[in-house]
């Protein structure tokens, strides 16, 4: 009897193992809960990140439900998101880093809201130019799974190297976490393997202002360093700003049911331009607020708009 049951239990073992196993190299799918990515060991350390750390997640929700965490975001795909942390998932399981911290021990301990902060590294080509991504939404919460890295994957697929920014939400926190973001990324680039001119600044929403603030104002104003300004900017459905002489080259694109933002976006974009400063705006039928990468919208594809606009203005 005993050894019945011991050759069971062995049987039993032998059949569950495989399954334990394939957890690590498969990816996630629509139907994977939002707190399973979070505690995959792939991501160790800062699953929390991948999502808004100031908004509570049901751990029943799953990834096609994550419109229920982006509040006033549109065009949420549970698909895109899946792709996309799959890919981040497969990264760190190769071997790759794909988060790196901008703030030192020291300088979480004196301000704990700086552990909330890092950058997500979606790799290109070695030695390829870099952008640096942030999100919105309203200075309230990071929506980066939705608003920087869908964009950030999409520039590693064309070869350049992109730098999704989690940063602490506010209008003078989150401009001085872009600050530093590029000075770690100027500070190691030999590390991270990407060419350091020509880079460029992204944001959608309040995460469009720290790329305009940061060249209008400088980095020293957000206790940064002065690497020089980007080549161009990237702004996404935002336009609470003037235009300023201190701007640069600017791709920026809204869609007509944007209830935040139809104040002064076009009109900034003709200031620009009479500056001399180029600058085009790409405005979308049927498009509501935050609608990312635009996927079955007339939005779809932009980003090869915004991407063309950036060589354009490199140097070489």
């Amino acid at each position: 009897m005993r050894r019945l049951l011991a050759l069971l239990l062995t049987a039993a073992l032998l059949f569950c193992m495989p399954v334990l196993a394939s957890a690590e190299g498969q990816g996630f799918t629509v139907d994977t809960k939002i707190q399973d990515v979070i505690d995959d060991p792939a991501f160790a350390g800062f699953g929390r990140l991948l999502f808004p750390t100031n908004i509570d997640i049901s751990p029943r929700l799953a990834l096609r439900e994550l419109y229920m965490i982006l509040p006033a975001y549109h065009n949420i795909n549970g698909e895109n998101a899946a792709e996309v942390l799959s890919y981040l998932k497969q990264q760190s399981e190769d071997g790759q880093q794909i988060f790196y911290d901008i703030y030192t021990e020291e300088e979480k301990a004196a301000d704990p809201a700086k552990a909330d902060t890092g950058l997500f590294f979606f790799r290109g080509q070695e030695g390829g130019k870099f952008a640096l991504l942030s999100s919105g939404m309203a200075f309230r919460y990071v929506g980066a799974i939705h608003d920087a890295f869908p964009q950030a994957y999409e520039l590693s697929k064309r070869g350049y190297n992109a730098f999704a920014l989690i940063f602490r939400p506010g209008k003078i926190s989150g401009c001085e976490d872009t600050a530093r973001a590029i000075d770690f990324i100027f500070e190691h680039a030999d590390e991270l393997g990407v060419d350091t001119a020509d880079y460029s600044i992204w944001g959608g929403s309040s995460g469009a202002h720290f790329a305009v603030w940061y060249c209008e104002q400088g980095a020293a104003a957000f206790g940064g360093q002065d690497h020089g300004k980007p080549a161009i900017v990237v702004t996404q459905y935002t336009a609470s700003y003037e235009a300023s002489v201190n701007d640069v080259p600017t791709y920026a694109n809204l869609g007509d049911r944007d209830v935040y933002c139809q104040g002064n976006a076009k009109s900034r974009i003709a200031d620009l331009q009479r500056m001399g400063i180029d600058a085009e705006l790409d405005f979308f039928e049927g498009c509501w607020h935050g609608f990312g990468l635009g996927i079955g919208t007339a939005a779809e594809g932009w980003i090869d708009h915004a991407v063309d606009f950036w060589e354009r203005h490199m140097s070489a």
